[in-house]
């Protein structure tokens, strides 16, 4: 039996995708990021990549395990470090800045704020935060991340997560991850047959970051 709503997903993606065509590569892929900064040892942490499948947009939000390990160094630096003092620096006891206005230049109008320097407990904070950080991020954290991926219906497109242990440098290499997600969704393939067994655990960001470090000084 059809669901109504997701009927009309449908519908809206297809009229959608007609209505704002999408700037789409040779190779029929949405490619929104350069890699001009990305070499052939270089860690890749997260893409976005597009196709059209069946007259509608799917739109594919990849992140490599290794994103998701970073992820739980902030979060764990973050429980941490404790309470912060909650100097809200940024919006509060700033400076407004005004510019003058119409020919004779009498009149003022707001531009922009200048924020002001955190204060000293917020910056001893922040210290203490980055070194949590950086320790963590040698030591790693006990953290197993495994492929997966899921997808939800959006009003202009079908948004794909994916988490898989990719490399993505270049076009030719998010070219992969946008034909994993193809394959996928066409129930051609699973990610226990592209990746049988594969874990990314705490000795595995040890070896990224160990790789990161050569890199670093042979550059």
């Amino acid at each position: 039996m059809k669901n109504p709503h997701y009927e009309l997903l449908g519908r809206r993606m297809r009229q959608y995708h007609r209505t704002h065509q999408w700037r789409l590569s040779e190779g029929g892929l949405y490619i929104p990021h350069a890699y001009w900064n990305m070499d052939a040892d270089s860690l890749s942490y997260w893409d976005d990549v597009g196709f059209i499948l069946n007259g509608r947009r799917v739109i594919v939000w990849w992140r490599h395990p290794r994103d998701l390990h970073r992820d739980a160094i902030e979060s764990q630096a973050w429980s941490e470090a404790g309470d912060s003092p909650r100097d809200n620096w940024l919006c509060e006891g700033g400076t407004q800045n005004y510019k003058r206005v119409g020919k004779s230049g009498r009149r003022k109008k707001l531009s922009s704020f200048t924020s002001r320097e955190p204060s000293a407990a917020q910056r001893q904070y922040y210290d203490k935060l980055l070194q949590i950080e950086q320790r963590l991020t040698g030591e790693g954290v006990d953290l197993e991340v495994r492929p997966s991926w899921s997808w939800k219906r959006l009003s202009w497109a079908m948004g794909v997560s994916l988490v898989a242990p990719l490399d993505v440098r270049n076009e030719k290499e998010v070219t992969v991850v946008a034909q994993l997600a193809r394959d996928l969704i066409l129930r051609k393939t699973t990610l226990d047959q592209e990746f049988p067994g594969f874990v990314y655990d705490r000795s595995s960001w040890l070896r990224d970051q160990t790789k990161a470090r050569t890199t670093e000084a042979s550059s």
